[in-house]
């Protein structure tokens, strides 16, 4: 009876770390534990990233409110906000804009040209393209806001 428990254990554990590796094997690197006063380590809104992270490379259809994805890029609705609102995130771990490398161009790129496509098909005119630098990110990962003061209103076909 002992032995099948510490059987079970041992397989649950060696599973959870075998799902957190496949999980998190290409988000950047973060510092986990502090072990003194750490200045890099995590913080609620790193965590909020690195899961964001993890679900958006490996579990994007898991993810409420999409409204628009790509290879590179996916876009969701705000979920907190009662106006037009969208929120676009490129599909690498990309902590803020500063530290964009030659590789994660191509991602940005793509978001951009997702915003693009939501300004049109939503028929946007007086809007706001953003995104936060690192201490004003309640979430650590690059991600951009489309945010419109006017109603959605699909343009016109003729």
């Amino acid at each position: 009876m002992l032995r099948s428990r510490i059987i079970i254990g041992v397989l649950t554990f060696l599973a959870g770390v075998t799902t957190g590796g496949y999980l998190f094997s290409d988000s950047q690197p973060r510092s986990f534990l502090a072990v003194t006063n750490c200045t890099a380590c995590y913080r609620p809104n790193d965590l909020a990233g690195l899961l964001v992270s993890a679900g958006i490379q490996r579990m994007p259809r898991a993810l409420p409110r999409v409204v628009k994805e790509t290879d590179r890029c996916l876009a969701i609705e705000h979920p907190f906000s009662t106006r037009t609102h969208f929120v676009v995130f490129p599909k690498k771990d990309i902590r803020n804009i500063a530290d964009i490398s030659l590789d994660d161009q191509p991602y940005v790129l793509d978001c951009l040209a997702v915003i693009r496509a939501l300004v049109n098909e939503n028929g946007l005119r007086n809007y706001l393209v953003e995104s936060n630098g690192p201490d004003l990110q309640d979430i650590t990962y690059l991600h951009f806001h489309l945010v419109a003061k006017d109603r959605r209103t699909p343009p016109s076909s003729g």
